[in-house]
């Protein structure tokens, strides 16, 4: 069985990870294997995100290399190969599965538990993105969903608020979520918001003039409930339907479940999400001729390809193409 890791330090001096567990065939192969496993979940990976997912992957194939009879200095890339060839998953998923089982097995070799990395030379399927899979809500959708929302209160002003600074940004959801009321200055020559971005990314976009007076009015009312304070998260939960705040920070969850119900309530397709507005957003620059460096720096994004693939331009299938199929 395996060990927990919750009570007890580990070798090296690292600390325990909550609810994880080190898998036997790891614990069989020494103290270094179970160091490099440790330091690789424990202290490499910060995202709690990917911890999570590599953490999966790296004991879906533990487990599945129990099930073979090896153990961890017999695997080799053809067992690896296998492995891969058995998984019922997407290309996409598969390519991360591989990468988790790869940067594990370096830190094994690094740290003298294996002699050679076995995933090193396994190629993974070919995947080609050409487009992001982020449904788009088109700019009329978004003015429609705009307008519909009431703000003679406050939960109304604060819905309104958080998708139009998810508009006017083109910030991410979970980016939103962190911001407080600090967040939103005074820098001088105009009012700027300062997010907290993806991986460790800290980013000031500034604030046009119609979403500065709606987060303002917004503030005013939150104030009146809340009280004035710049610790204070900037967007906070309902307290169920008394069209009050309270105190509690919504999470990228919350606001997504909002923007569902505002989406449902406008009529719009169930399908978009709130990251569907940085598609608009970036495809709305780019059709104006805005060059794509700007867009990349708005967007937060390292790689201008990562921009292109929320660029849905030239890449759209009108009903009138397919209804010249003469078949």
């Amino acid at each position: 069985m395996a060990k927990s890791l919750i009570s007890t330090p580990s070798a090296g001096g690292l600390a325990p990870a909550q609810n994880s567990a080190i898998p036997d065939i790891v614990l069989r192969a020494g103290n270094n294997a179970r160091f490099a496993w440790e330091e690789f979940f424990q202290a490499k990976i910060r995202s709690k995100h990917t911890r999570r997912a590599y953490l999966r992957s790296a004991n879906r194939f533990m487990e599945w290399c129990e099930k073979q009879g090896l153990d961890l200095p017999q695997v080799a890339p053809a067992d690896v190969g296998r492995f891969m060839d058995s998984l019922e998953l997407s290309v996409a998923s598969k390519k991360q599965v591989l990468a988790a089982i790869r940067h594990l097995f370096d830190g094994m070799v690094t740290r003298h538990a294996v002699a050679l990395n076995p995933a090193l030379s396994v190629r993974g399927d070919r995947y080609s993105v050409l487009e992001g899979k982020t449904p788009e809500i088109t700019v009329k959708q978004a003015r429609k969903l705009l307008q519909s929302i009431d703000t003679t209160d406050v939960i109304g002003l604060r819905d309104k608020s958080i998708i139009a600074v998810l508009i006017y940004t083109a910030a991410r959801v979970g980016a939103v979520s962190k911001l407080r009321t600090q967040n939103l200055y005074d820098a001088g020559d105009q009012y700027c918001l300062h997010f907290d971005d993806k991986g460790g990314k800290s980013r000031e976009i500034p604030v046009r003039h119609d979403l500065q007076i709606l987060l303002f009015e917004y503030l005013h009312s939150a104030d009146a409930l809340l009280g004035h304070s710049d610790s204070r998260p900037l967007f906070t939960t309902a307290i169920r339907r008394t069209k009050s705040l309270s105190e509690r920070a919504m999470t990228a969850d919350d606001i997504g479940r909002m923007v569902k119900r505002r989406m449902k309530a406008a009529g719009l397709p169930p399908r978009l999400s709130p990251h569907s507005f940085r598609v608009t957003t970036i495809t709305d620059l780019l059709e104006q001729g805005v060059p794509l460096e700007d867009v990349q720096n708005l967007a937060g994004h390292s790689d201008p390809r990562t921009t292109r693939l929320y660029d849905r331009r030239a890449k759209k299938i009108t009903r009138n193409i397919v209804e010249r199929i003469t078949i």
